[in-house]
């Protein structure tokens, strides 16, 4: 689905990304781990077009995407969240999600005045994919809620529901457990694996908790100073001498790794 060809990000002096290659396979969960510094972020941030890069290439199912902004990856069907969630606090959970679908007829001034029916049509149709999709995430009782309102975790499980509002491809998900609690953590974890298995998305998420990488992904990579470390299983990446070494000694006792 995604490769990623000797990549470089500089800023200025300092080298966040330097040279890094790695394949995201189509239908996997891919997990991407490292020290702080590692460059893990920033490289999200110029697959998804946030970031251009220095150099190097990015191709997505073989079409050359290196450096396209975040609006054109997005009809291409590639997508990312943020460990910050970015709800529109003032509106509801629902809205938040009916929002998402670019081209909307009610889009334009013109239709607003003659092309009425086919808004509500439309809107009507968006309002039941929207509760289809706060019911796959178990938090159809919030659809009313104001989503700047709900719970860290609410808001990270609202963030992937807009990933199901599209035709999602590859969905980049960036510290998705960040300050969420162990029980929504595995509601999380629960909708990955189901859109995964029962809607073919692709995954790739960096995230500091060992346990839940070791449930979600296969293969786990590990990024180190800007480049790829090490590739296997979540068992061969902590037996890795080099991964060890790469988190200043600590290696990955306690389950858990600095995202």
């Amino acid at each position: 689905m995604i490769e990623v060809k000797n990549l470089h990000r500089h800023f200025g002096g300092f080298h966040a990304v330097d040279g890094a290659t790695l394949e995201i396979e189509t239908g996997s969960i891919t997990g991407l781990v490292g020290p702080n510094g590692a460059g893990k972020t920033t490289l999200f941030n110029v697959v998804a077009g946030v970031l251009p890069p220095t150099s190097g290439q990015v191709l997505m199912a073989g079409e050359d995407i290196t450096g396209l902004p975040p609006h054109t990856l997005f009809h291409k069907g590639l997508l990312r969240t943020f460990q910050i969630a970015h709800e529109f606090s003032s509106m509801s959970c629902r809205e938040n999600l009916m929002m998402v679908p670019g081209g909307q007829t009610g889009e334009t001034l013109w239709n607003t005045w003659f092309g009425r029916k086919r808004i509500a049509d439309e809107e009507r149709a968006l309002r039941a994919k929207s509760d289809e999709v706060l019911e796959f995430l178990t938090i159809e009782h919030l659809a009313d809620h104001k989503a700047g309102q709900v719970s860290g975790g609410q808001k990270k499980l609202l963030e992937l529901g807009r990933t199901m509002m599209v035709d999602a491809r590859i969905v980049f998900l960036d510290e998705v457990g960040a300050g969420v609690n162990r029980t929504l953590l595995n509601t999380i974890g629960d909708a990955i694996i189901r859109l995964n298995k029962e809607r073919g998305y692709t995954f790739c998420m960096i995230e500091h908790d060992m346990d839940f990488i070791g449930r979600l992904c296969d293969p786990v990579i590990v990024m180190a100073e800007g480049k790829v470390l090490s590739k296997g299983t979540i068992d061969e990446i902590k037996s890795d001498e080099r991964v060890i070494e790469a988190y200043l000694g600590t290696g990955l006792k306690n389950k858990e790794v600095v995202g």
